[in-house]
């Protein structure tokens, strides 16, 4: 599946790749993290129209600094796999197998346990379904096993009221309960689903469930720095944020095993570079439309953006506005996200970042191996993504 197989790597700490010349900006922003030792190795991809703007590689594949990050290295993607995710839910929308309105319970009956028969598949896919972490004792092992990690889920009682604007982000389970629905009303699992329905068409080097035979492929994350915290900002003991932090608790290093690869993790576990976000999330971007080929229909797309939550998420404890699978932008937790675009957008844990704007007709992508303290984007993502906004200008 991978696209570009062979390509031979960048000389070592360098960049390699192209940048358009108007987006010559992002290539200096992206040489000079690289030279002063802020990015480590990483991946950069702009896509507008169907046109690639950007796509850069660059830095080192291994800690030690021996190993070139290459045109077809990948690392773990951690949240960014959610957008993977939800796109195979929207592809069974698009042809007519799943209802968003409807009962999760519909597709997957062991769902409706514990008074959350009437969950939709909405609430799942924008975070209101009150199902954001499992109940503890759970271990990372645990989850690694697919189908006992969604039959627990199925049983527990939801953490808060489902239904409403508030959300409580699903850490890691979100792949566990979109995946579950995939596989009732598909037959197969999360993984191959999106291999032969996506990866696979669009020419994606992106796995959910990363074979053995691509693991020399792998650059292992640096987890991110140990900042010093107030104690007054911790969440509270048995809040739903330290329950969701620590069902399970998991560092980054958990994504260094084979184990965590080849199962998968919708949520939390994808494997792949900027060039294949970008061009699995050029799908919403283009309004569904890729290289004159219908992939969603405008209801679909638009169904994204129909009824946002609008609250300080639970989990997350910032102020966020969530689509189907992706999040939209805020004043506050975003501010460096035009608020004028019809824009989707979420990160994976550590600073990597995907952007459809789909009123620009522009896919960003970014993904790195050195970990920053950060949940929704970094120091390094954002000044990315503001000349990015500035070469489109």
């Amino acid at each position: 599946m991978s696209d570009t197989a062979g390509t031979p790597a960048a000389p070592p700490g360098e960049i390699d790749g192209f940048a358009a010349a108007s987006f010559s900006v992002v290539r200096d922003a992206f040489a000079r993290n690289l030279a002063s030792g802020e990015e480590l190795g990483g991946s950069l991809c702009v896509i507008v129209d169907d046109e690639v703007v950007v796509d850069l590689w660059g830095g080192w594949s291994d800690p030690a600094g021996t190993v070139p990050w290459g045109a077809d290295t990948i690392t773990n993607t951690w949240s960014n796999s959610k957008t993977v995710t939800a796109l195979a839910a929207l592809q069974l929308v698009e042809r007519g197998r799943l209802d968003l309105a409807a009962p999760v319970a519909h597709y997957w009956p062991e769902f409706a346990a514990a008074g959350k028969a009437h969950i939709t598949v909405r609430q799942l896919l924008d975070h209101t379904a009150g199902v954001p972490a499992w109940e503890q004792p759970v271990t990372v092992s645990d989850i690694l096993d697919q189908d006992a990690a969604a039959a627990r889920l199925a049983a527990q009682e939801p953490w808060f009221a489902p239904g409403t604007s508030q959300s409580g982000y699903a850490l890691v389970c979100f792949g566990h309960l979109i995946g579950e629905v995939v596989r009732r009303i598909d037959g197969r699992p999360l993984g191959r689903f999106v291999a032969e329905e996506l990866a696979d068409p669009l020419g994606a080097d992106f796995w959910l469930g990363l074979p053995e035979s691509e693991e020399n492929r792998v650059s292992l994350v640096v987890p991110p720095p140990r900042v010093p915290r107030d104690p007054a900002s911790r969440p509270e003991p048995g809040s739903i944020a330290t329950r969701a932090y620590s069902g399970p608790i998991l560092g980054a290093r958990d994504s260094w095993t084979r184990e965590w690869r080849a199962a998968g993790i919708g949520g939390a576990g994808g494997t792949g570079n900027a060039r294949a976000l970008a061009r699995m999330n050029q799908m919403l971007a283009q309004g569904g439309l890729v290289e004159g080929t219908r992939l969603l229909s405008p209801a679909v797309v638009d169904a994204v953006f129909a009824h946002p939550t609008d609250s300080t998420d639970l989990v997350l404890r910032l102020p966020l506005r969530f689509g189907l699978g992706w999040a939209l932008p805020h004043p506050v937790s975003t501010p460096w996200l035009p608020g004028d675009h019809r824009i989707a957008f979420w990160g994976g844990w550590g600073g990597s970042l995907v952007i459809c704007d789909l009123d620009r007709r522009m896919t960003f992508a970014y993904v790195m191996n050195r970990m920053a303290a950060s949940v929704i984007g970094s120091d390094r993502s954002i000044d990315y993504v503001t000349r990015a906004y500035a070469a489109l200008a």
